[in-house]
């Protein structure tokens, strides 16, 4: 794709967007190969992003008034720098409009609200299969933190973690 002359507009999301948020959120899942994983819901996402206790943030990036992406991002902090730094949690761009610069227009508006924010850091996830993904990021001057592993424990496993000590788990 020829990249259009301008970049796209990046906003912050409204609650009017969340029905495209959840497709967005539906369809990276499918390209990240976990197309039954997503269990959010349009009043699930709502709550998250515009509720009384916001749990994260999304932006819309839009082209002729259509959104083509977004990202999700919320605060995290770090006891090693003593300041809060931003989590991306999601990052999608449509198909159609990969390589027209919505991708890096999403980057650099979350590093500019960073940087706005005093935030220490930028960091997130990538697969390591998504080897286009990884050499954007690379040539965006990320760096792979490949001494992390991460660790996860959800469902039954959290339940019995979440008893483990107090006789109501497996310990």
């Amino acid at each position: 794709m020829t990249a259009p002359a301008d970049p796209p507009a990046i906003r912050p999301a409204t609650p009017a967007d969340v029905p495209a948020i959840l497709d967005f959120v539906r369809a990276l899942a499918a390209f990240e190969r976990e197309p039954d994983a997503v269990q959010a819901t349009v009043p699930m996402l709502h709550a998250a992003l515009f509720g009384p206790t916001p749990a994260a943030e999304a932006v819309i990036a839009e082209r002729d008034g259509a959104p083509i992406g977004f990202a999700i991002f919320y605060t995290t902090f770090s006891t090693w720098t003593g300041r809060r730094g931003m989590w991306l949690d999601d990052l999608y761009v449509t198909p159609a409009a990969r390589g027209s610069g919505a991708g890096a227009a999403l980057l650099a508006h979350l590093a500019r609200i960073a940087v706005a924010r005093d935030y220490a850091r930028f960091e997130w996830w990538v697969l390591d299969w998504n080897l286009p993904a990884i050499e954007f990021y690379r040539a965006k001057g990320a760096v792979a933190q490949d001494e992390w592993t991460v660790q996860r424990v959800d469902g039954a496993a959290l339940h019995a973690l979440a008893g483990a000590g107090t006789g109501q788990g497996r310990e």
